[in-house]
């Protein structure tokens, strides 16, 4: 029975071997190609704080909350799906209220789609006492689909050079015998905003109209990259 065994795994470690040489001494090209795009971000999200802070304890924490819903209705935003409440953890409590300073507070998450209504969001929180308001991130809703756009271009240069590689030693280049995607998720970098960042500080002229901030996005990068095999002919 063992002399079985034995004789079944070296038939197959023959035949491994047999196709990795054969696959060794296959005339090849190997070409490596990476393509990138940089996209808007549409997907933009709004860190919100609520403190009694703020008004120094003469506005309550609800009557400040009801006030920016009003607000962000009136801005066309649909607060039951772009608005959600954060849980408050301990290291956030400890770094945002001191222990002699008990006073309430809630944080939300806004998520909204574009850089004017980030600026028009900023300035009307501002109106009802909630200037508390940063830029936690922003994303690009439509990234997988354009990965796998760069993947297939991707795969279509690297077939190019292969074919410019070979034009110079009049050869051609036949079908591909590997493929593999280098892509990185990480190589999908998360935009930022330019010094977009209000904590509790009045930045407005209450006797002049506010005009809308002058916010702009750094683009997101998405990267795709493939290692491609060619048999040569």
């Amino acid at each position: 029975m063992k002399k079985i065994i034995f004789a079944f795994l070296f038939l197959v470690c023959v035949k491994s071997f047999s196709q990795s040489k054969n696959y060794i001494d296959m005339p090849y090209i190997e070409t490596l190609a990476k393509v990138d795009t940089l996209v808007i971000p549409d997907k933009i999200y709004l860190n919100i704080t609520i403190t009694e802070k703020d008004t120094k304890g003469k506005v309550s924490v609800e009557e400040l909350e009801s006030k920016m819903n009003d607000k962000l209705k009136l801005l066309g935003i649909s607060t039951e799906k772009q608005l959600s409440l954060n849980d408050l953890s301990s290291d956030f409590e400890k770094k945002f209220l001191k222990l002699q300073d008990i006073l309430k507070v809630k944080n939300y998450t806004l998520i909204v789609h574009d850089a004017k209504i980030v600026s028009q969001v900023i300035i009307g929180l501002e109106e009802v006492e909630v200037s508390n308001v940063f830029v936690e991130k922003t994303e690009y809703s439509k990234s997988d689909e354009m990965i796998l756009i760069l993947k297939n271009k991707a795969v279509i240069k690297a077939k190019n050079q292969a074919i410019s590689l070979t034009k110079s030693i009049n050869q051609k280049i036949g079908n591909a015998i590997f493929i593999t995607d280098l892509s990185n998720i990480t190589n999908i970098i998360n935009g930022r905003s330019n010094s977009i960042q209000l904590r509790g500080t009045k930045n407005f002229d209450n006797n002049k109209a506010n005009v809308p901030l002058n916010i702009e996005f750094e683009k997101i990068k998405i990267q795709a990259e493939v290692k491609a095999i060619f048999k040569l002919e």
